[in-house]
């Protein structure tokens, strides 16, 4: 054999010991096996379970190997308690609770091992009255059958805090019916509640629906903020409801909370980061179906207060934002 043949072989055999080399690598990457994670979420039809299935749909469009697969709860407090005995590892969750659930304090019997991948995005709370019904100030409510959200829910915790400071107790206490939104509605149109507490993006498609074929009041609370954080901390900040929304002519103050995105503290750094990379790249098509005109950035994202930020969430904000 000649002198360029024996070149022409042995650069043949290279090439061939390359090609191989990359199909098995090529097969050890796809041989790695899927991260699933189970994203607890809220009620069927409502926001937070919007927001779970949009983001397991984009998290399996996007180029990894991570999967989420959304659970219907009961929302907030049932989130972090999934999230504390290990049958969820993503959650949503208002920020008061998720505060109570870090200090240990009720409904939670002990500190739970949660932590923060972002604040998503804030929850307006709404006092909803029928336009033509008796109450016209929270201090109305006295009394009378109140839909206050459902058990486990966020949306009840500020309830039951808001009637609290309002003075609504004891001899004053309201008939709390604990409603999910859809019973809430229900029964504000049947009658058998005289209102509804609601906590939720801006405008709630449920609400502005009920809206339209019912004329409805809707009462300002901002006057009960600063009592609310001084019992409770600065979770409860001043919103206002634009006007327009749900037909109002004018803006309207009431409390603001924020919802975040949880994450169990033993979920490993890169699927945190692999979440919130989605999250950032997508966060329009998110929060499109659960609130108009919110921005999400990463000053705001990071605000979560007394609950931690998980490690790859402080790794994705350093990498990403220095």
């Amino acid at each position: 054999m000649t002198e360029a043949g024996a070149s022409r072989r042995r650069l043949l055999r290279a090439a061939c010991w390359a090609g191989a080399a990359a199909v098995l690598a090529g097969c050890s990457r796809d041989s790695q096996p899927v991260r699933r994670l189970r994203f607890a979420t809220g009620p069927q039809g409502g926001p937070y379970n919007a927001f779970g299935r949009a983001l397991a749909t984009a998290v399996a469009e996007s180029a990894n190997r991570l999967r989420i697969g959304p659970v219907s709860t009961a929302a907030s407090v049932d989130n972090l308690r999934r999230l504390d005995d290990g049958s969820a590892e993503l959650a949503l969750a208002m920020a008061d609770s998720a505060q109570d659930a870090v200090r240990g304090r009720p409904p939670f019997s002990r500190p739970a091992a949660v932590t923060a991948l972002a604040r998503i995005y804030v929850n307006y709370t709404h006092l909803v009255v029928p336009a033509d019904g008796p109450v016209r100030t929270v201090q109305d409510l006295a009394g009378r059958p109140v839909a206050v959200g459902a058990p486990g829910s966020g949306a009840q915790v500020v309830a039951s805090r808001l009637l609290r400071v309002a003075g609504l107790t004891g001899q004053r206490s309201v008939r709390e019916r604990q409603l999910g939104l859809a019973e809430s509605l229900t029964s504000l149109r049947a009658g058998t509640v005289d209102a509804l507490i609601w906590s939720g993006g801006v405008p709630t498609p449920a609400l502005s629906a009920l809206a339209g074929e019912l004329p409805l009041r809707f009462l300002p609370l901002d006057g009960q903020v600063s009592e609310l954080r001084e019992r409770y901390g600065p979770v409860y900040t001043a919103v206002t409801l634009p006007a327009g929304a749900y037909g109002l002519p004018t803006p309207m103050g009431t409390i603001g909370v924020g919802n975040y995105l949880m994450v169990r503290a033993d979920v490993p750094e890169a699927a945190a980061r692999e979440v919130l990379q989605v999250v950032f790249d997508q966060w329009r098509v998110l929060l499109r179906e659960v609130t108009a005109g919110a921005r999400l950035e990463p000053r705001f994202a990071i605000s979560t207060g007394e609950v931690p930020l998980h490690p790859g969430a402080v790794a994705y904000y350093r990498s990403v934002y220095g």
